[in-house]
């Protein structure tokens, strides 16, 4: 499996998506202001997300 790097578009649990802000040894830290519904779900700004637990959607958002 590829590891996303910074600036990558993830997709996560059953349709979420985000930026990759940060990657670390086990997991990498996301953006969710990313999605167009953000204000909708009423999450928190970034969360954590472990390698195995998410795909790449797009390469370098940046």
């Amino acid at each position: 499996m590829k590891r996303a790097e910074v600036g990558n578009v993830i997709e996560f649990r059953g349709g979420l998506q985000g930026i990759v802000e940060k990657v670390n040894e086990n997991s990498v830290i996301v953006d969710l202001t990313y999605m167009d519904n953000y204000r909708d779900l009423e999450l928190d700004q970034r969360t954590v997300i472990n390698h195995k637990n998410y795909k790449i959607i797009k390469e370098n958002a940046n």
